[in-house]
């Protein structure tokens, strides 16, 4: 069983990341569920720039796109609304989307780097107060520039202890050394797999345990193939950790990573068999 925690639809920037290549993706590689962000709530591109107007959707709108694609999907798909934190923040129709469409809403999912706008800025109060009334928790990009690296996400996770937060990425483009390290100082905090290296996520279980990394991928990110292959036609990571990993770690370690974690965090009831 394989649980995603982090993967996409929408189209922004350069990419174009349909509901049917996932689908797609989601079968032919045996994904049991998956969790959704809409990347059209990106607010600055690659280099820093805004991103034009015209390209851009609402925080309420991409979160509605979200749930009528995951209603027709609710056994294989739910979703993570992508909160757009320097432009926006929850406002009362998002408050009434998420609390009529709970069932449907898994967390909530903060980019730091194309938001521009680091977790532990006090802005964000009114996002952990609604985390905590809705019992959901926090997962952010980490990596690529100064708001979204990872001790602002574990300043915001030592802030409020009683609301889990999962550092994706585990600071992307970097060796992870600084997220391993704070990946043990507090029970809240959680780190993901998305483009990590298996000898990290290996050495954070002999470190903290396998409760302490769920399984996430940025899928369809290189295509509808991504867990195969990337864009260029190298073996994709994940494919270690669909095979590699299993010789490397327990069986009931690998449970953990690949499916029990996210199930016990994200509380996605049918799947913790």
């Amino acid at each position: 069983m394989i649980i995603d925690t982090h993967a996409h639809i929408g189209r922004s920037l350069n990419f174009n990341l349909t509901e049917d290549d996932l689908l797609y993706s989601i079968d032919k590689y045996k994904i049991d569920f998956t969790l959704i962000s809409d990347i059209n709530c990106a607010e600055f591109d690659h280099i820093g720039e805004k991103v034009p107007e015209k390209y851009q959707t609402t925080q309420n709108e991409s979160l509605i796109r979200a749930l009528k694609f995951a209603e027709k999907h609710s056994g294989k798909i739910g979703v993570m609304p992508w909160l757009r934190i320097y432009n926006e923040l929850p406002d009362e129709e998002f408050v009434d989307i998420l609390r009529k469409n709970r069932k449907l809403i898994y967390g909530f999912k903060l980019h730091p780097f194309h938001s521009k706008t680091a977790p532990d800025d006090e802005r964000l109060e009114v996002v952990y107060r609604l985390a905590e009334e809705f019992k959901l928790p926090i997962v952010s990009h980490t990596g690529g520039n100064e708001q979204a690296r990872s001790i602002h996400l574990y300043n915001a996770a030592k802030a409020h202890p009683e609301i889990d937060f999962v550092m994706v990425h585990m600071d992307l483009g970097t060796d992870n050394s600084e997220a391993l390290k704070l990946l043990g100082k507090l029970p809240n905090l959680y780190g993901d797999t998305t483009w990590v290296p298996v000898s990290t996520t290996v050495e954070a279980i002999k470190r903290y345990g396998s409760e302490k990394m769920v399984f996430g991928s940025d899928n369809t990110i290189d295509g509808k193939d991504t867990f195969l292959c990337n864009r260029t036609g190298d073996r994709s990571l994940y494919q270690q950790y669909f095979n590699e990993l299993k010789s490397m770690i327990s069986k009931s370690d690998y449970e953990n990573l690949m499916y029990k974690n996210a199930a016990r965090i994200f509380k996605i009831k049918g799947v913790n068999r």
